[in-house]
């Protein structure tokens, strides 16, 4: 008997970006654990991820290619060779081409694995699309009105090292629940507790993290910017901004400071619903407390004023002068200071003409892309690591888009998502112990390799794997498209940024997972900011340029705001992340469903669902104009009255046949084009 232990990483959506260790006896994955001498993972992973190895043997698991034997959504197949799988593609994409151009095909890459090789960060296959001249897909469902928020601000998606929080004495959990998803944190912030820390949960709910916070604020969802205002005011009233910080580092105080002044606390407290006087104990111990730190991630920046939701919350620490101290500042991402070279990997200038994208298609609204877009319309669709059937708001749009007969759909899977119910051609996928990968993680500053650790299963292919094979059978002889999976990441590797100095893929195979080469101690920012002026920008050119007011301030949701809305529908629906769910990663594992209730829960405040004669357990439909979803009712005043809360990633299939997204528009952010989940109105009902 042989037995090794392999070092890895966890692929998925998370923040964490944990680094792994799989124990392989035999050829076989018999064990797996997060790695003990990884400094933020810690020997831990997440309820999730710890089934992982279970999850890869389901039975449902897709192990050879699958052609449709019935009509789009039924999710009927049959199964053939990869050769047929193969000759099939490279005809119908080859006759697209060459009958509407390249453009018409769009290759929709999704957040399943965040992998810089096999996944979104490197999107594989990138460069065999780049040749065809396909549409560009802007990967816009996750963080985008958050990174361009604070890249008005800050100029950048980075910010401070999350493990600092250990050094702050007042934590702001701001629209984050890090015991839900993302729980490695928690122990820095419990590090600060022990030196005395205060820490604060911002959230419409009163989730696993704010039960466990000092204190909790629940505002009404997407006014945080009007709270941020509301307690700056406080702070500037008590003459507790930082002058020295604001002459020397900071550009448009002036502007700004009246902005402050329109958001006295009474005001504040009447457009988010949280009491005056909350507003005003918080400010004041803000002004008092150095170092402050805000750690804010994606739910708080789905709503129509997003974009300016980051952007006005990374001027508090401006005021304050906390963006220049170890354990102050904001965290929404670490990804601006992984600085790896994604040209190198993308190779742009392989596609006709030139780097440029003609036309560039959004992922938050596929169904908009595939039922109204010109020019050509959309006729091949490549699904890589995405489930936007369950994933993408107005699922119902999203359905009909998919079900168009004209539409040659190709999906790259693991297992029989709501989506590739809808595809021509299924292709089976391997999973992340099965390859070899590249990662990040975009809530702290380590780099990691995955090692593959077991052959794949069945006729599995890594996607890159998959591409090559294509590109060969479609006649396209470039060199780029054969490249290994280790050439890759070198060359993403070769960016040349101080960062990254002295760290090799040898290093990263030897090692798992290595530190960014940042100074100790890190204080992002001590420099000056990477923004036009060097400076913390309260007045933006960018934000100029977007059409949008120059100065930071509040734009209000556009649902959840509106009277005539609320008038039809009086809840504002929160969809956030599952525990036992990662977005619709583990959807059709049968245990985490069980967990999870086997469908939707929607929470209501006692006096919600006592105004509608309802009553805790019974089955309800949450539903607007747009659609609806079953759900079993909870009442609870663990939730703010006027918000009803549920959770994401339900597979329809499983769910009565819809899930939460069924209600949720196809609608851009103020910034970035990101979706807006968290700016939906529904009304609940006795399901009949």
């Amino acid at each position: 008997m042989t037995e090794l232990k392999v070092l890895g990483a966890c692929p998925l959506d998370c923040p964490d970006g944990c680094s792994w260790v799989v124990t392989v006896r035999d050829g076989e994955a018999v064990a797996l654990r997060g790695n003990p001498g990884h400094p933020y993972t810690r020997g831990a992973l997440c309820t999730k991820v710890n089934r992982w190895l279970e999850r890869a043997s389901q039975p449902d698991r897709i192990l050879y290619p699958l052609r449709r034997a019935g009509r789009k959504g039924e999710g009927r197949f049959e199964r053939i060779t990869w050769d047929e799988a193969l000759d099939e593609i490279a005809a119908r994409v080859g006759r697209v081409v060459e009958e509407h151009g390249g453009e018409a095909v769009w290759p929709y890459w999704g957040t399943g694995t965040l992998g810089y090789v096999q996944g979104l960060e490197g999107q594989a296959g990138r460069r065999l699309f780049n040749l065809l001249g396909a549409s560009g897909h802007e990967a816009d469902i996750c963080s985008a009105a958050g990174i361009a928020g604070l890249k008005c601000t800050i100029g950048s998606a980075g910010g401070m090292d999350p493990e600092d929080l250990a050094h702050s004495r007042l934590i702001i959990l701001w629209g984050t629940n890090p015991l839900t998803s993302g729980h490695h944190v928690w122990k820095f912030v419990q590090a600060a507790r022990r030196e005395g820390a205060h820490v604060v949960a911002i959230d419409p709910v009163r989730t696993r993290t704010a039960a466990q916070a000092d204190e909790h604020l629940a505002p009404l969802p997407g006014t945080d910017a009007a709270l941020a205002l509301g307690l700056l005011n406080v702070v500037v009233g008590l003459g507790a901004q930082d002058e020295d910080f604001l002459e020397r580092r900071t550009l448009g105080w002036p502007e700004f400071r009246a902005r402050i002044g329109e958001f006295p606390p009474a005001r504040a407290a009447e457009i988010t619903g949280v009491p005056e006087e909350r507003i005003v104990a918080l400010g004041e111990r803000i002004a008092r407390t150095r170092p402050t730190a805000i750690r804010a991630t994606q739910g708080l920046q789905r709503h129509a004023g997003g974009g300016s939701a980051l952007r006005t919350l990374a001027c508090l620490p401006g005021v304050t002068g906390d963006w220049a101290r170890l354990g102050g500042g904001l965290v929404f991402s670490t990804s601006g200071h992984i600085r790896l070279n994604r040209r190198a990997l993308y190779r742009d200038d392989l596609r006709p003409g030139g780097p440029g994208f003609r036309r560039v298609l959004s992922m938050s609204r596929i169904g908009e892309g595939l039922l109204e877009v010109d020019g050509p319309p959309v006729k091949a669709l490549f699904v890589i690591a995405a489930n936007p059937a369950g994933s993408a708001p107005h699922q119902n749009r999203v359905r009909a888009g998919l079900s168009r007969e004209d539409l040659f759909t190709v999906v790259l899977e693991q297992f029989p998502t709501d989506t590739t119910d809808y595809a021509d051609i299924v292709l089976p996928a391997t999973m992340q112990h099965e390859h070899a990968d590249l990662h990040e993680g975009y809530g702290h500053l380590y780099l990691a390799w995955n090692e593959p650790a077991v052959a794949p299963p069945g006729e599995c292919l890594p996607t890159t794997e998959t591409f090559r094979r294509l590109a060969r059978r479609m006649g396209l002889d470039d060199p780029a498209l054969q490249e290994s999976d280790e050439a890759l990441a070198e060359q993403a590797l070769a960016s040349g940024h101080p960062y990254l100095e002295g760290i090799t893929l040898d290093r990263l195979r030897k090692e798992g997972f290595v530190r960014l080469a940042v100074p100790d101690p890190f204080i992002p920012y001590a420099d000056g900011f990477p923004t036009p002026s060097g400076r913390l920008e309260f007045v933006s050119a960018r934000a100029r340029g977007a059409g949008l007011d120059p100065v930071a301030g509040y734009t209000p949701p556009a649902e959840v705001a509106d009277p005539v809305r609320a008038a039809a529908y009086p809840l504002a629906l929160i969809s956030a992340a599952s525990h036992h769910f990662l977005n619709t990663v583990f959807g059709s594992d049968v245990e985490l469903r069980r967990r999870a209730g086997n469908g939707p829960s929607v929470r209501l405040h006692p006096g919600d669902a006592a105004a509608r004669g309802l009553v805790d357990g019974q089955r309800v439909r949450v539903f607007n104009d747009r659609g609806a979803f079953e759900a079993v009712l909870e009442t609870t005043d663990a939730v703010r009255p006027g918000v009803a809360a549920t959770t994401k990633g339900h597979w329809a299939k499983f769910s009565g046949g819809a899930n939460a997204n069924a209600v949720v528009a196809e609608r851009a952010t103020d910034l970035g084009g990101g979706p807006t989940f968290h700016d939906t109105r529904v009304e609940v009902e006795p399901l009949p």
